[in-house]
């Protein structure tokens, strides 16, 4: 909520980007809350804020709302058909790329919190 209340206070253009659940996913979408969750618990989709503004107080603009991430990746993907088709057809490349994944979900994690704890903008790799 309180993203929505930013962007809508920002006097200027503001962007809110979403993850929703979606038929083409596999799962009984009764379950959407709870595989959104799981997409931040895991990292998948961390939740964080940008507001320029905030500078004028003092304050960093990057806000970091996501723990780090709690849960294994895997947590997330094993319900959603996409992920599961790919370990079907050819498990040894699911395996790897899950690897690389949760890799990723790791150093992006800790590359936003960097900023989120910076003065120093960082550059983006």
């Amino acid at each position: 909520m309180k993203a929505f209340a930013e962007a809508e206070a920002y006097p200027g253009t503001s962007l809110i980007i979403a993850y929703s659940h979606c038929i083409a996913h596999g799962y009984n979408l009764a379950h959407g809350l709870e595989q959104q969750k799981l997409a931040v618990d895991t990292g998948y989709w961390p939740l964080y804020r940008h507001d320029p503004r905030r500078r004028d107080k003092g304050q960093l603009p990057l806000v970091l709302d996501s723990p780090a991430p709690k849960l294994p990746l895997e947590r997330f993907t094993e319900n959603e058909i996409r992920y599961r088709f790919l370990e079907a057809t050819n498990k040894e490349r699911a395996t790897a790329l899950a690897h690389i994944a949760q890799d990723q979900i790791t150093s992006r994690y800790d590359l936003y919190r960097r900023m989120a704890a910076s003065a120093t903008p960082e550059k983006i790799v």
